[in-house]
């Protein structure tokens, strides 16, 4: 809508007349312009259709108003535009009476607001917030000054049906949308197990469903509740955006049981896989165990005065919980089955680790008697290449340490010393052997 000009002087001329019908008369046509959008604007018919509540129903009641108030306003201008013109045109060049009139037509407080304009503002309880300076039965006004007062008033009406067009705009739609997703997610969760009163997921699920349906019906109720004023100040209609907070909230409240319903499902499509690969870590780690108890038996019988550790047996509780790992999977209770796996892998690959550490530590007296035999006949052969294999002092050792070694039970300790005896032996027989001949000349 327009804006005021100036007052001009105590009387106009000809000219000035003229040129201010000619403002006034493109502010009507402005004016009415504009009033008629208001009239048309899609904001408005939907909140004259809805069953308005809170911030929303008492603002458009005072908008409704002061919508009325404008229309009033504009025919009082219309009227007072017209007499102006019909004094005007009179005669060509107007009279000094004629000016005169012209002038206070014009430039003076020519315009009585109805009585009635006055006292449905004050009926509809409008505020200043929303009116700017409250009519007064009988005030008089110039047309510029109620060119200022309409302008005010149509963008305070203005703001209020653009800010509840735009959350009408911006809300249900997304909501409705949420919504269709949260039944797909609803129906996904009820597939794999993930029920209200049994799965944390499943009361998140309901919770979103209960906030959503109360959002929307708030929102289209009271559109005006989730509206944010621009922080800048700004008087421009609709100076503002949405408020989405809680929807955002609830978006990312469904996008986090999506998630967890996904991993539920993915539990579901490789369950039997996961199930079985669980199933060979057990076997192999009981088979492992089995093998440390049949080896500390042969270390007892063989090894004499050896600490040998005991074994554990098999892991009775995992193998329990794998159990019931594999009925949660026949009754499709994945969102207990997935926990149940993650657990049970770590725990398993952990018993396997126990069960081979177990056996080597039972069978390291075993691993000790095969390392003293290698030794042992390694440096019969070498003593063999040199062609002193019947030498006896060697053949004595060797043969006491062999039969240490290969009787039972075996003294480790023992055999050892013997071993070594051996070496010794060996070193100090093959050491003339292996000088070259200058070696042996220059002893000579």
């Amino acid at each position: 809508m327009g804006g005021p000009g100036a007052a001009g002087d105590p009387v106009m001329d000809r000219d000035d007349a003229d040129r201010a019908l000619a403002r006034l008369g493109a502010e009507h046509e402005a004016i009415e312009t504009s009033l008629l959008a208001l009239q048309d604007h899609a904001g408005r018919r939907l909140l004259e259709g809805a069953g308005l509540t809170g911030t929303t129903r008492s603002r458009w009641a005072a908008a409704e108003a002061l919508i009325t108030l404008l229309w009033t306003s504009f025919e009082a201008y219309t009227a007072a535009l017209r007499e102006a013109r019909e004094v005007r045109s009179r005669r060509r060049w107007p009279s000094r009476e004629d000016l005169a009139e012209l002038t206070r037509l014009l430039s003076g407080p020519a315009v009585t607001l109805p009585d009635s304009a006055a006292a449905g503002t004050a009926d509809a309880g409008l505020s200043p917030d929303i009116t700017g300076p409250p009519a007064r039965p009988g005030e008089r006004l110039s047309l510029e000054e109620l060119v200022g007062r309409m302008n005010d008033g149509y963008a305070r009406a203005l703001d209020v049906v653009v800010a509840a067009d735009a959350v009408w705009s911006a809300l249900p739609a997304r909501i409705d949308l949420l919504a269709a997703e949260l039944r797909r997610t609803r129906s996904l969760a009820h597939s794999v197990g993930v029920r209200p009163g049994e799965h944390p997921s499943g009361d998140d699920l309901e919770e979103i469903t209960r906030e959503l349906t109360a959002l929307r019906a708030e929102v289209v109720s009271d559109p005006l509740a989730f509206w944010v004023p621009a922080r800048s100040g700004s008087s421009a209609p609709g100076g503002g955006r949405p408020d989405t907070g809680r929807y955002d909230r609830a978006a990312r409240a469904l996008e986090e049981v999506r998630r967890e319903i996904e991993a539920v499902l993915a539990v579901r499509q490789d369950a039997e896989q996961r199930l079985f690969q669980l199933r060979d870590v057990l076997s192999r780690a009981d088979r492992t165990l089995t093998e440390a108890r049949e080896a500390r038996g042969e270390v007892l019988a063989k090894i004499a005065a050896s600490e040998v550790p005991a074994v554990s047996g098999p892991a009775t509780a995992l193998h329990e919980q794998l159990a019931a790992a594999a009925d949660y999977r026949r009754r499709s209770q994945w969102h207990r089955l997935s926990p149940l796996l993650d657990t049970l892998e770590v725990r398993a690959e952990d018993e396997l680790m126990r069960a081979r550490e177990s056996l080597t530590a039972v069978t390291a007296p075993l691993a000790v008697r095969a390392e003293l035999r290698g030794r042992l006949d390694a440096y019969r052969a070498k003593v063999a290449r040199h062609g002193m294999a019947e030498d006896p002092m060697l053949t004595e050792r060797y043969d006491a340490a062999r039969r240490m070694l290969w009787s039972a039970p075996c003294d480790l300790r023992a055999a050892e010393q013997a071993v070594l005896r051996y070496q010794r032996a060996a070193a100090e027989v093959l050491v003339p052997r292996q000088a070259g001949p200058e070696d042996r000349e220059g002893d000579g």
